[in-house]
Formats: structure tokens, sequence, C-alpha cells
């Protein structure tokens, strides 16, 4: 689609686009069986039919109330689990251990609503329902607008599938010369790992492959990855993701790491991950010290919503960056989550003082059953345009698309180049304010491709106009 807005200049048109227990022996990681996480729900799913005639239409969702703007870090915990003891409670083999995972420990804790109950019914046949208690703490509990319980309690609506939508929305399988390992960029690949999460994501990318519940399996050939990567040297940056990564025990991360480091032509290493969020416990001194051993190493963390940034969380990310891992966020807009300017700046501005870089706003990928947490892109401009100038430069995400079925991210940006020229640019500001940049450079290049002298430093001429050119 196309939105033609005011012209700011009259020989200007502005043109938008917008369209566990313990470790398992053979894997290494701290998870829960397959079974557990593959089969949340405690009664059969609706047939086809039911669940078509039962999907509501979506409802508009009210504005953040003003505890979700807070820029406070604070601590959820003991929450619903009061009797813990904080040695538990601060164990992540114990949050893993104890996940929700059941119809019957979320109605313990909240107050259902039918769509909820029903999502948590099907969800066993497509992306598993689990979330760690420190997370689960977060979600209110009488709130069905809460946009915590909106990124990690299933709905119906997941079991309506859009035209438009696709299980694999961005084509990665398309680009998997060996199971597990995606090459769609020229010197940088995605590592596919592990298939578990320490929560999972209603609106995952990969909720084909992640969790066990969906129809597809993610079987990773981790010896014929290392073999495709010693062959490629083009190939220097590597994105282990998932799942999550830091699933793994410290052994068997450091075994990975260790052997795509030893490959002389990868320049450095990055780590997808939301278990910083999810499960901050898992950051332990142990883990970073690790770390710190493959430098450089970066890691792309993921939130989406303030109140995600808690104490520990952010302790968690300190943790990090004392072990010297540059820290970027990639956060998803979703509708009732972080759909508005008066969400994302607290989350920016939070962000940084966890010293995390804010990096990209991703618009939601076209996934199966995800309508009901799409934005309009022209939402996601006007939070680009709501941050720029008025929150620090730093704090301000590239807003990307990944364009569907594999032709990778696209930055899409609100329009502050009004009109350009061989002569000028005319800008505007975060004000709305109209400016004329000279572009010089433009035109001492023509001037000097067509002959003309040049002015000297010290007694400029004015700048040509078109007419010296075209007489």
């Amino acid at each position: 689609m196309r939105c033609d807005a005011l012209a700011f200049h009259p020989r200007l048109t502005i043109e938008m686009n917008q369209t566990l227990a313990a470790p398992d022996a053979a894997s290494g990681v701290l998870a829960g069986s397959v079974a557990t996480e593959a089969t949340a729900a405690d009664a059969p799913p609706p047939s086809g039919a039911e669940a078509e005639s039962e999907a509501p239409v979506p409802k508009p969702v009210p504005a953040p109330r003003s505890a979700d703007l807070s820029t406070d870090f604070r601590s959820p915990a003991p929450g619903y689990w009061p009797d813990v003891p904080p040695a538990l409670w601060n164990d992540w083999k114990w949050q893993l251990k104890n996940r929700v995972t059941t119809l019957a420990q979320l109605e313990q804790h909240l107050v259902l609503t039918p769509e909820e109950r029903a999502g948590v019914r099907v969800a066993g046949s497509k992306l598993a329902l689990a979330v760690t208690p420190h997370f689960f703490n977060l979600i209110e509990r009488d709130n069905p607008h809460c946009p915590i319980r909106r990124q990690v309690l299933p709905r119906l609506e997941e079991s309506l599938v859009q035209p438009w939508e696709m299980a694999d929305p961005v084509g990665e399988d398309h680009d998997m010369p060996v199971p597990g390992l995606v090459h769609r960029y020229p010197d940088r690949v995605l590592f596919l790992v592990t298939d578990r999460c320490a929560s999972y994501c209603r609106y995952c990318t990969r909720s084909r492959v992640v969790s066990g519940a969906g129809e597809q399996e993610l079987h990773t050939n981790f010896e014929g990855a290392i073999e495709y990567l010693k062959a490629h040297t083009e190939v220097r940056d590597v994105l282990f993701s998932g799942g999550d990564p830091l699933l793994f025990t410290d052994d068997k991360l450091e075994k990975i790491l260790r052997s795509v480091r030893e490959i002389p032509h990868v320049e450095f290493l990055r780590i997808g991950s939301r278990v910083p969020i999810f499960l901050p416990q898992r950051i332990t001194p142990a883990l970073c010290a690790m770390l710190k051993k493959y430098h450089p190493l970066w890691m792309s963390v993921h939130v989406n919503h303030p109140r995600e940034l808690t104490t520990e969380v952010k302790e968690a990310l300190e943790r990090l960056a004392d072990a010297g891992i540059p820290l970027g966020n990639q956060s998803v807009l979703l509708r009732g989550v972080n759909d508005s300017v008066e969400v994302m700046k607290p989350l920016v501005q939070k962000l940084l003082r966890c010293r995390v870089r804010p990096y990209y706003l991703y618009q939601l990928d076209l996934i199966q059953g995800s309508s009901h947490l799409q934005v309009p892109v022209s939402k996601g401009l006007e939070i680009i345009e709501g941050l720029r100038g008025h929150t620090t430069g730093y704090a301000i995400p590239q807003y990307v698309i990944d364009a569907p079925g594999g032709g990778g991210k696209v930055p899409v940006n609100p329009n502050y180049v009004l009109y350009h020229d061989r002569e000028k640019v005319v800008i505007r500001n975060y004000e709305g304010r109209v400016f004329e940049y000279p572009d010089a450079g433009a035109v001492r290049e023509i001037r000097a491709v067509a002959g003309i002298s040049l002015p000297d430093a010290g007694n400029p001429r004015p700048l040509p106009t078109v007419d010296d050119f075209y007489p």
C-alpha cells in the first residue's frame, strides 16, 4: 500500500511503504522432557470446526497502565511462590524444573479468559506452553490485557491461519545447506543449536520446530555444520540461536563455541538468547567467565516491555557486560504489548541503563496464527518518529521487516528526506521543521566533470543552479 503525506515543499510528494530436571546426557540441555513440553493441555483440543466457530473477533486493547511505564527496576519474587526459599528460587535448574506447563497450573494462579483456556487446549499441537516462575511472576492475575501474558499464554486465535501467514515466514529452511545451519547473507550464518527455550513466545518465528510440539523437528548436523564453515572461508560471523543456546550446560556450550572459534576465518561469534530475561538466574559468574574466553563475542537479547527489566534481569545483563560482552536488544512489535511510544520510550531508556543498546525493532513475521498480535507498519514508523529527537540517539532501534520468504532484513524508516536534486537536499527534523541543505559535494563533482573551474576555499562563489548546466 501507499500513503501520500502532505507536501512540505512545492516540488515534493512523500511516499511511504506500509504495508527440567537434570542435564540431558546426550544434548547437555537443561530442560523438561519433550512429552512435558509438547503436552500442555489437560483436555483434548477442539476440532477444527469448533476452533473456527469459537474464534473471537479481536477486541481493542486498552492503553497501558501507568505501572507498565515505570522506569524503576523491581523484583517480582516471590510472587506466586511465597513458600519457596531464596536458595531454591535463585537456582536456575529449579526454575526450569518448576515451569508452568499445564492448564491446571495456570488456573491455580490466574483468572483465565475463555480464549486463553481454549488456547491452552490447542497449544500441544503447535507450540508448547512453558513459562519460568520468574517470568510468570510478571503476569497480572486478573488482567486479560496484561502485556506479559499476551506474549507467553496461548490463545484460541493461534488456531486461525490467515492466507498470507506461513510456517517458515522468513524462508530459513530454503537457505539451509546443512541441517541446522542457515546461510543467507554472504559473510555470516545462523547456527540453530537447539530447539528448546526457557519459556516459549507465542509469536515465535520458528514455532514449526521449537519445543517439540509442532509437526517439524530440528535435527542439527553439528559435524556437517562445522565442516561447512571450514570450507566456506567467506563466513566471518556465526550467530548461535535456536531455541536458546544458553540452555546448554556450560561444558556443552563451550564445546560448540570452541569448535567454531578454532576456524581461522571466523572473526567473531554472536549468541541470540532470551534466557537473561526469562531465566536471569542462569547468568552465573561461571558462565560469564567461560564466555569471556571466546571474544570477540556479542549477544542479542530479546525484551519487549519495560516490566521485563527486573532487578534480577538488570544484574544478569550487567554480569554479561562486565565480562566484556557487547549487548544489543531485539524487540518485536506486538499488538497490546509495545505498540505505542508511551511503552517503547521507557523500554529503550531502561535498556540503556542495563548497558544494552536497542538494536532492532522487528515487524512481526507472518507466522501462522499470529494475526491477533500484528501491528500496522504505519504504527512502527510512528513509534520511531516518536523516539527520534525525543530521547537519546543510542536508544533508537532500527525498525526492520524480515522480508517474507527469505528476502532478509529490510530497514524501514520515516521519510526525513523530502526532496533531493543535483543542488540540494530538503529535509525535516523531529519537530517537523523543514531545512534546505546545499549538496555541495554533488555540485563540485558535476562541475569537475563539466570542466568548470572550482572556486577557491577563501573566495567561494554562489552555488550554481540547474540553469548553469541546462541553459
